[in-house]
């Protein structure tokens, strides 16, 4: 039984895609519309069959929709919901997939009437790759991580309850929290991590000569790792550490503090102290393994279906 008539999809990205993939396998929606930026990306999603319409402007393909998901970087949400706002039904639910809650309410919630007879609940599947667009995508994206929901005054029970079934179905953990305590979270487990691996990969592409193809030669380790996440969408990240700037400065300044800390243990020959940071790192990464939040086999088959579609 579908939980919806018609769903609208903006962002035919990565998560965009991945998501209707969900949907179109399980009979979520009757209908699912797109609108993307990039009309390549709208055609490659029709012809891949996991779209049933798409549209030249986003105010025609939000027409009748029970549902809309916003996915594309949150820099661009106030302009949409412009757009989109006057042609909204009664009872339509807004949700979001971004990774910054505060500033991803405060813009829809702005953009959008008082008056509008609408639901809003925002909400950001802690999932993805370095990969982008309609041909990333693929349905088991989502399969054991979890769905972090930040309903607000603005969202109702029943609404609620539809986007935590819509993402149940995805096989994703459904968990609820503030808007505020996402982005602390979000900060210190994804944007920080994101921001260093910026920033070493930078450091590499500035080197000069033989050091830097060395480097890239020879990266099948811990520099491969980091030009993985490096690898990220541009506009997405930008969007993400610009708009949660405050909590970001201030993991920022304890990461630069601990960094001088470890260069003095270093320069000290303080072997004790590194090797009771180094056990204390190793711990966290065996209890990541047992919360299940590394999923190898999955990652391997990931890797191994954008292989064959490359």
């Amino acid at each position: 039984m579908s939980l919806f008539n018609k769903v609208t999809i903006i962002g035919i990205g990565l998560i965009g895609s991945s998501l209707a993939r969900v949907i179109k396998r399980d009979n979520l929606a009757k209908r699912v519309s797109c609108f993307d930026a990039k009309p390549q990306y709208m055609q490659k999603a029709l012809e891949l069959g996991i779209v049933d319409e798409i549209h030249k402007t986003v105010a025609n393909s939000v027409t009748n929709s029970d549902l809309i998901v916003l996915a594309t970087p949150v820099g661009a949400y106030g302009k949409i919901i412009k757009e989109i706002a006057p042609h909204l039904k009664k009872g339509t639910i807004i949700t979001d997939v971004g990774s910054v809650k505060t500033y991803a309410v405060k813009e829809i919630e702005a953009n959008l009437p008082p008056q509008a007879e609408v639901f809003i609940v925002p909400g950001h599947p802690v999932a993805g790759t370095e990969k982008s667009g309609p041909e990333a995508g693929f349905d088991t994206l989502f399969e054991g991580r979890w769905y972090i929901m930040t309903p607000g005054e603005r969202s109702s029970d029943g609404a609620v309850e539809k986007i935590s079934k819509l993402w149940s179905y995805a096989k994703m953990r459904v968990d609820s929290m503030t808007p505020e305590h996402h982005d602390k979270v979000m900060a210190a487990v994804s944007h920080l991590p994101h921001l260093i691996a910026f920033s070493i990969v930078g450091t590499v592409a500035d080197l000069e000569g033989y050091e830097q193809k060395e480097i890239i030669k020879y990266s099948a380790s811990g520099f491969r790792d980091f030009t993985r996440i490096a690898g990220s969408d541009p506009t997405m990240w930008r969007d993400i550490l610009l708009n949660n700037k405050g909590t970001i400065l201030e993991l920022i300044q304890r990461f630069v503090e601990d960094l001088i800390a470890l260069e003095r243990n270093i320069r000290w020959d303080e072997g004790d102290k590194l090797f009771e940071l180094f056990s204390r790192t190793r711990k966290i990464r065996n209890e990541v393994v047992e919360a299940r939040q590394d999923q190898p086999e999955t990652e391997k088959k990931l890797l191994s279906e954008l292989q064959r579609r490359d």
